[in-house]
């Protein structure tokens, strides 16, 4: 199967990211990470939770070859908005109704 150049693209951007998340938690000491413990913050110790698993995600829906689909709607989701977002698993519609639903 070949992978058209968009996903190829993001393919490579979710590539570099893993390697990087991978290497900021590496260097994250527990207790570190100036939460008032003495200890300088530490890179990557503030890291959003889930980055690395939203990561791995995508690229696992890329070797399914499922990359692109909105799991809300089943719909495309903008070539753009992977590009700026490889990792995106909905639409802007569908992102947006999940965020107002998350926050009422």
């Amino acid at each position: 199967m070949h992978a058209d150049p968009m996903t190829a693209r993001a393919r490579q951007m979710l590539l570099s990211r893993r390697s990087a998340l991978r290497a900021a938690r590496a260097d994250v000491r527990p207790g570190a990470g100036g939460g008032g413990d003495g200890c300088p913050p530490v890179r990557g110790a503030r890291l959003p939770p889930h980055e690395l698993e939203e990561v791995e995600a995508a690229l696992e829906r890329i070797a399914q070859g499922c990359f692109g689909c909105c799991e809300g709607c089943g719909g495309a989701i903008g070539r753009q908005r992977l590009l700026a977002v490889p990792e995106a698993r909905c639409c802007l519609t569908c992102a947006d109704t999940r965020a107002r639903d998350a926050s009422g």
